[in-house]
């Protein structure tokens, strides 16, 4: 049975704690999913996060995964550790694109085995390669739930089993793209597609599937300045230029580069350019 699964990114959870008996809890309506889903991934980069670890497999098709800002692409017998609180994107890239889904429970100070297990998926390398026993013990119970989607107890053996068989039969699986999905020709694309509306670091992280916290830090190490300073400057210089071509009033411009209003639009124009709109209006005769 076919499902889409989105997904959506923060950042990389280290080991979990053994003595931290006050960890948040979930709300109390959080249900956690079956305990193995085949998906299939939409065509579309999609993202979101999860309190909870996911191991992700590919099986058919290729999947372009980033978990943490690391990307890499994942197809049949190769696979990616979503730790509980990641940000993550993904979609499928080539062809249909299939994954097996193991989602893990929450972690339990009650339950000291499975604990151990999370700490130990915490801590490998997020992407990995499995080898080819334990790809052909996948197909077979990948067959086995194919036939009975809705076979409760059948998940559960599925994610048993190849959780406990994961360390011994996986290799480390080299990483196709290291760079952080930060492009700066999509941000000014979105910036210029929304320059009449308020545009939110949230919305602009989502534009390159990317989480706020992470985006945020990513791009004041990259370009210097926050994205509020970046997405003011965008509209400084789109005013500039409707300034300069002298056919709309200063009231009209600063709607049509989405200032609250003309006082706004002036004080933030005169705080950048060192003059008002109106006395740059003059300036270019």
């Amino acid at each position: 049975m076919n499902l889409v699964y989105h997904l959506k990114y923060q950042s990389l959870s280290k080991s979990l704690p053994m003595s931290k008996p006050n960890r948040p809890q979930p709300p109390i309506n959080f249900v956690l999913p079956k305990p193995a889903e085949l998906v299939t991934l939409p065509s579309y980069m999609d993202c979101h996060d999860h309190q909870y670890t996911q191991i992700v497999i590919g099986l058919k098709g290729q999947a372009e995964f980033e978990v943490n800002g690391v990307g890499n692409l994942v197809g049949p017998g190769q696979g990616c550790v979503v730790t509980s609180g990641s940000d993550h994107a993904f979609g499928g890239v080539v062809g249909q694109s299939d994954i097996l889904v193991l989602n893990m429970p929450l972690a339990s100070h009650s339950d000291p085995l499975m604990l151990q297990k999370l700490n130990e998926l915490n801590q490998r390398e997020v992407y990995f390669q499995l080898d080819v026993q334990i790809q052909r013990l996948i197909q077979m119970l990948v067959a086995e739930m194919h036939a009975s989607p809705d076979d409760l107890l059948l998940s559960r053996a599925c994610n048993d089993t190849v959780i406990a068989l994961l360390q011994r039969h996986t290799s480390s699986l080299q990483v196709s793209r290291k760079e952080s999905r930060f492009d700066l020709e999509a941000i000014d694309r979105y910036i210029e597609q929304h320059l009449t509306q308020k545009i939110s670091v949230a919305q602009l992280a989502g534009s390159i599937f990317l989480g706020e916290s992470q985006f945020h830090t990513l791009f004041k190490e990259q370009l210097g300045i926050t994205p509020h300073q970046y997405v003011l400057s965008k509209r400084i210089d789109m005013a500039k230029q409707l300034i300069e071509q002298r056919n709309l009033s200063l009231g009209q411009i600063a709607e049509l580069t989405g200032f609250s209003g003309q006082s706004t639009f002036a004080h933030a124009f005169s705080r950048l350019q060192g003059v008002s709109p109106s006395q740059y209006k003059k300036t270019i005769g």
